[in-house]
């Protein structure tokens, strides 16, 4: 099974569309910098909408691990999305089952340094000009199938309709990360796009059990029962 995660979600409407597709997960932007960026207080009005049975995952670049945690605990995050430059100790700061980290190898060194970490998967993604994602570049599958034999892993970087079978082919990833390639605008959703990206992931590969956005429930003011 590939996982689908939509992130870049800004209002409502797209992350119940998300969910309605089969979605497993939505993200939540929380980088300033991000024409994506979504308040904390606009994201809880979200997350708290959303049924069970889709993950929410927040994203943070090189952010404090106390502001993390104080918007992660405000929002009833399961799943932090560690997208900037934070070094092994820093993601060991939370339980390893919450944390997901974005990486942006350019050789097949860069990923022997990710030994140290202990977290549930990384992101490979593509970062240029001073940017962290969202670029609609795609990531070098090449590293992003050797990264995928040792570490569980979720694909991004500009997946959209036209290259999204031969992505799943190349690297069979255990999750993808759709963004860009089914916006209408930055941070705004194209539904019929949405709709039909993940009829074609669902259609392209088997099902099974989830790897990475299994049900994760956490003192956060949000029970297993809503």
């Amino acid at each position: 099974m590939t996982e689908i995660k939509i992130c870049g979600i800004t209002n409502v409407e797209d992350a119940l569309c998300a969910a309605d597709c089969g979605a497993d997960a939505v993200g939540f932007i929380f980088h300033p910098a991000s024409p994506r960026f979504i308040p904390p207080e606009q994201a809880k009005g979200i997350a708290n909408a959303l049924p069970e049975g889709i993950a929410r995952v927040g994203v943070f670049v090189n952010r404090c691990a106390a502001e993390v945690e104080r918007i992660a605990e405000a929002c009833g995050l399961d799943f932090i999305q560690l997208h900037g430059d934070e070094p092994p100790e820093f993601c060991r700061l939370f339980p390893p089952g919450r944390v997901i980290k974005t990486v942006f190898p350019r050789r097949m060194d860069d990923l022997q340094m990710l030994a140290p970490y202990k977290v549930r998967a990384f992101l490979i993604d593509s970062r240029t000009d001073g940017l962290y994602g969202g670029t609609g570049r795609s990531a070098d599958w090449e590293l992003a199938a050797r990264l995928r034999e040792a570490h569980p892993m979720i694909l991004a970087g500009g997946l959209n309709e036209g290259n999204i079978h031969e992505a799943l082919s190349s690297v069979a990833p255990h999750a993808v990360d759709i963004n860009s390639g089914i916006e209408r605008a930055p941070g705004i959703k194209d539904h019929e796009r949405m709709k039909r990206m993940v009829e074609i992931i669902r259609r392209a590969v088997a099902p099974g059990p989830k790897v990475i956005f299994a049900a994760q429930r956490r003192a956060t003011g949000r029970s297993a029962g809503g």
